[in-house]
């Protein structure tokens, strides 16, 4: 049994017993069983866990979870109070400071995002320590790309912000007539000092579509 938040089972229960996710299981368990892997087996629905289907009102899609010790919590971009900031996190708290006028905060715990509705998925929820992408093939990029195709389905009005090539090779899942998509380039120093990630007012222009549909805007 998956233990995953009960609002998801409806939209994403059949994907537990379809073969791919069989395989995932098992793959995933022989993989914490004999290497270190992030982030720890409890938190690997994180994302899902603190944030229920009907209260999602943005996601935000990351590649894969940090690969070094104590960085992985199971939320895309988010680290756990006490645990050095990644670059590319600084850079999107650069970003909220420019564009809306946030000091940059003490940590990196993006758990209250979640609460208030950010989902912040992973495409592959687990990684080998150190190795970057390392169960991108496992299979999990299936059972994701299928929680973004039944929000997009099922939910209306929600903000999907696209971050660097890959997260924006999810666009096609996405029903554009019915919610707002934020495109931009990866805020890692790679991409975002080249330019098109800093003055892209992302989080201002999706508490707008927020408040112009009578939702709570996102503290960011």
């Amino acid at each position: 049994m998956v233990k995953i938040e009960e609002s998801w089972k409806p939209y994403l229960g059949a994907e537990f017993d379809k073969p791919y996710f069989v395989n995932l299981t098992k793959l995933v368990r022989e993989e914490y069983l004999h290497t270190t892997c992030y982030p720890p087996g409890k938190l690997i629905f994180n994302a899902f866990n603190l944030c229920p289907f009907h209260k999602v009102k943005v996601v935000i899609i990351g590649q894969d979870p940090y690969h070094e010790p104590g960085q992985a919590m199971g939320l895309s971009f988010s680290v756990p109070e006490g645990v050095v900031m990644p670059p590319s996190l600084i850079n999107i708290f650069k970003e909220i400071e420019m564009d809306l006028g946030k000091p940059m905060p003490r940590n990196g715990d993006l758990t209250r995002w979640a609460e208030q509705g950010v989902l912040l998925l992973n495409a592959t929820l687990t990684v080998r320590a150190h190795q970057a992408n390392s169960h991108q093939r496992l299979g999990w990029t299936t059972f994701t790309d299928a929680a973004i195709k039944a929000l997009s389905d099922h939910r209306d009005g929600l903000v999907f912000m696209l971050w660097g090539g890959f997260a924006r090779s999810k666009k096609y899942l996405i029903d554009q007539n019915r919610h707002l998509v934020l495109e931009s380039v990866h805020p890692s120093p790679l991409s975002a000092n080249r330019g098109g990630w800093f003055g892209n007012h992302q989080f201002s222009r999706c508490n707008k579509y927020l408040r112009g549909r009578g939702e709570q805007e996102i503290e960011w």
